[in-house]
């Protein structure tokens, strides 16, 4: 499959068109989207016309880095004119009237919008399966799950239906697919990308990066995507150049191994897989340090407590009167709010409101809420203390691979712990990449993430591009 960097250089050289490129994908779309159930919305006419206006800009000589590229878009970032649901029946007909700060920024390159991706409802759940539209289904092996909540994003990278695409991670929504579905995928540092037309879940948690088929790529489209935004106040004045280290040799720099990652609830083809990693960058003379991260026995608790709080504050504006999906019963304003909130919402967000509202209740909010941010501020302590003394940390994306599609469907609590090691990072705002690494015995990919301290992004890309030029990837076989 094409990188950006070769789809850049084969647009300039006029070896191809950006018409040609976005009908390629487009029949990848028509011939597997029905089995993989990639997409929500398939953008055709729109894309075929921004492929067009694309090569008028190559003609011209003005292309830049994304110009000509076709993109696949997550289902809860806004795009103007085109339906955006969250993957939810509350907001199944919402077309909005903007544009995501992160979309301004794409158009004005001149990306193609090849359309809008499947998701876990609201971006809560870790398999995709929440999704009231298509349910998209691992390119690997399509009776697995591709990872949530960003799976639709995954899996039309990994299944060749785009050459690149955004998602969004809330506690390793981008990650967890990206390792599940065998490609690249980074959370950038929170405040680097404006979150200004992403639909909310966890606002102190939630950012948008891209999945790709390489951490170069990843880099070239955070280069786009990120910088101050005045519509956003948590994003951050400071301008990053996430190539800026690629190529750059590691001898001497010190990668920190937490032991507490590699523990019990860790499989073992997995742990064998990330720690072959580890001599990978030893042999390329980087150090490796054993590390200690005591608190993640309280990760996962800490961070449902938090997104869980915060979702339940955000989607309390959707009561079928201002936003969101409305009843047809005629009913009092209690019962509509009441009735159009049971029927628009699936039971997965509605687990999370009833968890956030309670957490944050009178009696229990000192008991949950508040000792959850106690914990936020020791993982921001510990945190600082590894990157004192290394330059990145290695760990598992994911404690195991891509597992069955009705597997854990009705067990959240299992769901909930299989995102223990990417919570952290979200938690305390961190950069983290995930690249494959490797194959169990069935052939389902296995993912390792890079996590540097905040505003280290370009370091993550640094030693993920290091490992990818020597890794030789399979590719789902659809």
């Amino acid at each position: 499959m094409r990188t950006i960097k070769e789809a850049r250089q084969m647009l300039d050289e006029k070896k191809i068109s950006s018409v040609e490129l976005t009908e390629e994908y487009l029949k990848k779309i028509k011939a597997n989207n029905e089995k993989l159930g990639a997409y929500i919305t398939v953008c055709e006419e729109d894309a075929i016309a921004q492929a067009k206006k694309a090569d008028e800009k190559i003609a011209k000589g003005e292309a830049s880095s994304l110009t000509g590229i076709p993109m696949a878009i997550k289902d809860n970032i806004c795009t103007m004119g085109i339906k955006t649901t969250c993957g939810s029946k509350m907001l199944e007909s919402y077309i909005p009237p903007y544009n995501a700060t992160v979309m301004e920024k794409l158009n004005a390159e001149g990306i193609v919008t090849l359309g809008k991706t499947s998701m876990d409802e609201f971006a809560m759940g870790g398999s995709s399966q929440t999704c009231y539209y298509n349910k998209p289904k691992n390119p690997f092996n399509p009776t697995c799950v591709p990872g949530g909540s960003s799976g639709g994003s995954a899996v039309a990278v990994s299944g060749d239906m785009a050459l690149c695409s955004l998602g969004s991670d809330t506690g390793g929504s981008i990650r967890q697919p990206a390792a599940f579905c065998g490609i690249t995928g980074m959370k950038p540092t929170y405040g680097s990308v404006s979150r200004f037309g992403l639909v909310a879940f966890g606002s102190s948690l939630d950012q948008i990066g891209p999945f790709a088929n390489s951490a170069q790529d990843c880099g070239t489209i955070l280069n786009v995507i990120s910088g101050r935004d005045k519509n956003d106040h948590t994003s951050r004045d400071i301008k990053l150049d996430f190539n800026a280290l690629v190529g750059e040799d590691i001898k001497g720099k010190k990668i920190g191994i937490p032991k507490e990652f590699f523990g019990e609830g860790i499989d073992e083809e997995v742990k064998a897989s990330v720690m072959a990693v580890a001599d990978f960058y030893k042999s390329k003379g980087a150090e490796l340090v054993e590390v200690s991260m005591p608190t993640l026995k309280y990760a996962v608790s800490a961070y449902y407590l938090l997104a869980c709080a915060e979702a339940s504050s955000n989607l309390s504006r959707y009561d079928g009167v201002k936003y969101g999906y409305r009843t047809d019963s005629p009913l009092s304003y209690d019962e509509l709010v009441k009735k159009s909130r049971s029927e628009g919402f699936g039971d997965e967000v509605k687990r999370r409101i009833l968890l956030g509202t309670y957490a944050l209740s009178s009696g229990y909010y000192d008991a949950y809420y508040k000792k959850a941010m106690a914990v936020r501020q020791q993982f921001r302590r510990e945190q600082a203390e590894i990157f004192e003394k290394c330059d990145v940390m290695l760990t598992p994306t994911a404690p195991t691979v891509a597992y069955g599609l009705n597997q854990n469907i009705d067990d959240p609590v299992k769901m909930y712990l299989a995102d223990i090691c990417t919570v952290t990072a979200n938690i305390v705002g961190i950069p983290s990449i995930s690249v494959p690494c490797g194959y169990d015995k069935n052939g389902m990919p296995i993912g390792f993430s890079i996590s540097a301290k905040q505003f280290d992004d370009a370091k993550a890309i640094q030693f993920a591009d290091i490992y990818e030029r020597e890794f030789e990837r399979k590719y789902a076989n659809i």
